[in-house]
């Protein structure tokens, strides 16, 4: 049966072969080629007058768009409404963690929310200062995703969460604190767990590297994850005119977990509308599009698409958010 059998520590009793994962074999971190590295990362820019900043766009069109998005972004956090920032891995392998960690620390973003590929990423950043092999080289010798550091402390990470109650995210950031690795500043997951500002994990089964180690327990996951899905629909519930929601750089995903967070949300009673949406990515995706930016602004609220590379966009964005005070239009409402 091409090498798949029964595995006998898993209380399978499927009639159909189940893969034996116990056999499989790791490789150190220190092995591996890293395409990212820390020091590449964007450095911080300093908040310029909101005048000089805004005259880099136009007036017209998404020019004018993302500058009246990044008010609603800026008005939100100074009036206490949650602005919920979901993404893809990408943002971080990029060198843009700098930017979402800074906006949640000023408090403006009141909850981040990511794949498993991204807890991944931001733990290795944190751990060696480096992330994203070479995916096409590694695969060719088997070697893919096999690397023991990440799988291990991930995994005893979730296991202590699971242990104490915590979400899966939350639980990250403590076991990074504990661990404290050379390069802990640049953890998205660290910092904002420092910060008290939540990060959820969602987790598709198979999707992520860990999912092959021999120490991978698919109802820890399962469970941790749901958790944090959860902990995302309390954020998504409390929703109010003049939030604001951005998805960035997940194609899928998190579209698919906004959207069944605002279904329950709406279902249990919250209003959870009258709030600006946004999706930035490279191509213009169908559910991004139809599940962050069309369909739960139907009844109220703003929708926008902005396309472009991330390490391009949002340093845009970002310094338009922080820009130097300057009045408010109350009509971004």
């Amino acid at each position: 049966m091409g090498g798949l059998h029964f595995h006998p520590t898993a209380r399978i009793m499927s009639r159909y072969p189940v893969f034996d994962p116990s056999g499989l074999k790791t490789r150190p971190l220190s092995e591996r080629s890293n395409r990212v590295s820390v020091t590449d990362f964007l450095p911080l820019p300093q908040p310029q007058p909101r005048e000089l900043v805004e005259k880099r766009l136009p007036d017209i069109l998404n020019g004018k768009a993302l500058k009246d998005f990044a008010r609603s972004v800026r008005l939100a956090g100074e009036r206490g409404r949650p602005v919920i920032w979901m993404m893809g891995a990408h943002v971080i392998k990029v060198g843009c963690s700098s930017l979402v960690i800074d906006l949640a620390e000023r408090g403006i973003i009141s909850c981040v929310a990511t794949n498993g590929a991204g807890m991944i990423h931001d733990f290795e950043i944190a751990l060696i200062g480096a992330t994203s092999e070479d995916v096409a080289d590694n695969l060719e010798r088997g070697e893919f995703g096999m690397w023991q550091e990440t799988g291990s402390h991930l995994h005893e990470a979730a296991r202590r969460a699971q242990e104490d109650g915590l979400g899966y995210g939350e639980g990250v950031g403590r076991y990074i604190d504990g661990l404290d690795p050379p390069h802990k500043e640049a953890s998205l997951l660290w910092r904002l767990w420092k910060a008290g500002v939540p990060v959820t994990i969602h987790s598709a089964i198979g999707t992520d590297i860990i999912h092959q180690h021999p120490e991978m327990d698919g109802a820890l996951v399962g469970a941790l994850t749901y958790r944090d899905f959860l902990i995302f629909t309390a954020h998504v519930a409390d929703l109010v005119p003049g939030s604001v929601v951005l998805n960035v750089g997940s194609a899928v995903l998190m579209p698919e977990v906004f959207v069944k967070a605002l279904a329950m949300a709406r279902n249990a009673g919250h209003e959870a509308r009258g709030f600006h949406s946004a999706n930035f990515d490279m191509y213009d995706h169908y559910r991004p599009r139809v599940n962050v930016v069309a369909r739960p602004t139907v009844s109220g609220g703003t929708g926008h698409v902005f396309l472009g590379q991330h390490e391009v966009l949002l340093p845009t964005l970002y310094e338009l958010v922080v820009a130097e005070p300057a009045p408010f239009e109350d009509d971004l409402e």
